[in-house]
């Protein structure tokens, strides 16, 4: 079966994605027909993908996907920022399941490297000032002060 029928068979557009054959084993290994089919792939992702949105100009906000403590710094939380901006020295709320704390994060690292701001899209791990590993778990936020509203009835 060619891809671009199991493509159509699964409803996607199989006659209008393009289908780029290469080998990035043998373009590794300096062959420059196949180095030439890896650039080709390449600039189809770019031109073909588009990027994708980022909410940048609203208020940060970071659902908490993981709490964890780092010996002599203190408290992370993991997560994927939702919205806005953040950047050490910001103030920021813990919200939701528990009362709202106000910290400010004191570092923000992305593959074990600090960065000078996170923003929506990116997966980080924030530091936070003052923060015991008890004190913030997993389903709350990280939020810009009074962007959020927690309510606990509907």
């Amino acid at each position: 079966m060619e891809v671009r029928e199991l493509l159509s068979q699964y409803d996607f557009p199989g006659d209008d994605i393009p289908v780029i054959r290469g080998s990035a084993l043998k373009a590794l290994e300096g062959d420059a027909h196949y180095v030439a089919q890896v650039n080709e792939l390449i600039e189809t992702l770019d031109t073909y993908i588009e990027d994708p949105v980022r909410e940048v100009d609203k208020p940060f906000l970071m659902p908490v996907e993981d709490v964890f403590t780092i010996t002599g710094r203190g408290t992370v939380v993991t997560g994927r920022v939702e919205r806005g901006q953040v950047k050490a020295g910001d103030e920021v709320e813990i919200v939701g399941l528990k009362e709202t704390r106000k910290t400010i994060v004191t570092a923000v690292e992305m593959f074990k490297k600090d960065l000078d701001f996170a923003q929506a899209g990116d997966n980080v791990g924030a530091l936070l000032r003052g923060i015991n590993r008890e004190d913030v778990q997993r389903g709350q936020v990280l939020a810009k002060p009074g962007s959020v509203k927690p309510h606990s009835k509907f």
